[in-house]
């Protein structure tokens, strides 16, 4: 219950890895609107090649993420980052060129590295004891969280201040030296030893699907914050350059809550703990829509943050629950897939309803979606668990872990176990 278990070379150089391979992420979409805004109709040109890029995310997580080898992860994760450069290579040397050429470039960009995300998730996990991975999980998220504060900065500054192409070639280099950076980690984990084959993997993701709707209604939740505040903020008459420090008070609240979740273990069982966390920060958003003030807002931002962080780490924890070791980097894919598809759902909904109501009110009518899909995963989780349990052969008490012990050990760092079932300890959350 430490993070001491991470400070290791192998964790130190994933970190460094992870910050190449997301970085460029962060700054996309931002960077492709300052790329083209002074071009004819930049504004709408960057719209949809941002959209094109999301959609590459979206495609390339799932489809890339089932193809993903456990045993050797690395060349994959690898092709795919080698990818992710040449995209954004693309972008940024061509950034005159016909929409058609950015387009193919933007969805390159984001389709070939969209299953890095869950690989080096699944790494981590094998880097470090079994104890510790709920920490290694906090850890990574606090690293998300910092490099998603710092991306606009350096993207807006590198944009006006140099040349509007310049982030992409920036993007293109990170990504490039995670590609590097890839080998000095190990090929790949341990997965079960059950030869599970291709329809086995997709059974098993498919398995996994109410956890993938809780985490598509987390996420929707931020794009809510994010895509109706400067709205929100004309609305109460407050200054829209606010927007700005109040969604990095957002940001630094959940590198806050993300750090703090991995201090110590939390009462109840993960399904719980993601049922409360997700309402509660709809409760937080439902204030947002209803503060009169920038301070009021700001609190509320930012302990929606905290919240925000605790939701998403126990749908990554509760993957772990669901779905065997061979399908977790897959299952991360998936994941990462549904959050953005969420996130442009949300973004759309809430675009429309402001035409015809309120920002408050599209606010509202946003944060009713998510606690419904928050119910109808909630109360699907423990079905899909126990149907999970029943085809691996194992049975499993009331309430207890679903997932078996694994045998054997994984590599760089301790076992690749199951969770261990506990109340108050920290494996008793994973």
């Amino acid at each position: 219950m430490s993070y001491r278990d991470l400070a290791t070379r192998p964790v130190l150089t994933w970190a460094l890895v992870t910050v190449g391979a997301r970085a460029p992420v962060a700054m996309a979409p931002l960077a492709i609107v300052l790329m083209v805004r002074d071009r004819p109709g930049g504004y709408t040109l960057g719209a949809v090649l941002a959209a094109a890029y999301v959609v590459g995310e979206i495609v390339g997580a799932p489809v890339l993420g089932m193809r993903l080898s456990a045993e050797r992860a690395r060349p994959h994760l690898a092709a795919g980052l080698a990818g992710g450069a040449l995209g954004f290579a693309g972008l940024g040397l061509a950034h005159a060129a016909h929409p058609v050429v950015l387009g193919a470039c933007a969805f390159l960009a984001g389709g070939a590295p969209a299953a890095t995300s869950g690989g080096l998730r699944a790494m981590l996990a094998a880097l470090v004891p079994e104890r510790a991975v709920t920490q290694a999980v906090s850890a990574e998220s606090t690293l998300i969280f910092g490099i998603w504060s710092v991306a606009p900065a350096v993207t807006t500054c590198l944009a006006l201040g140099v040349d509007a192409y310049l982030p992409m070639l920036l993007a293109a280099a990170l990504m490039a030296a995670a590609v590097a950076g890839l080998w000095a980690l190990p090929v790949g984990w341990r997965a079960d030893t059950a030869d599970r084959g291709g329809e086995s993997m997709r059974r098993a993701l498919w398995r996994a699907w109410p956890v993938y709707v809780t985490g598509a209604a987390g996420i929707s939740l931020l794009a809510l914050a994010e895509l109706v505040l400067p709205a929100l903020l004309e609305q109460r008459g407050i200054g829209i350059g606010w927007a700005g420090p109040l969604l990095a008070g957002f940001s630094a609240g959940s590198a806050v809550g993300a750090f703090a979740y991995g201090l110590r273990s939390w009462p109840g069982r993960l399904r719980a703990q993601s049922l409360v966390l997700l309402l509660a920060v709809s409760g937080c958003v439902v204030l947002v829509a209803l503060a009169p003030g920038a301070v009021w807002l700001a609190v509320f931002l930012v302990l929606a943050g905290i919240l925000q962080a605790g939701a998403m780490l126990t749908r990554n924890l509760l993957l772990r629950q669901v779905l065997p070791p061979s399908a977790l980097a897959a299952g991360y894919s998936v994941m990462y897939a549904a959050v953005g598809a969420g996130y442009a759902v949300t973004g759309s909904l809430s675009g429309t309803l402001l035409r015809w109501v309120s920002p408050s009110t599209a606010i509202l009518a946003g944060v009713g979606v998510t606690v419904l899909l928050t119910v109808i995963g909630a109360v699907r989780e423990p079905r899909a668990a126990e149907s999970g349990a029943a085809e691996s052969g194992v049975t499993v008490p009331p309430g207890a872990s679903p997932r078996p012990a694994a045998t054997g050990t994984g590599r760089a760092g301790g076992p690749e176990g199951a969770p261990v079932d506990g109340r108050g300890d920290t494996e008793g959350a994973l």
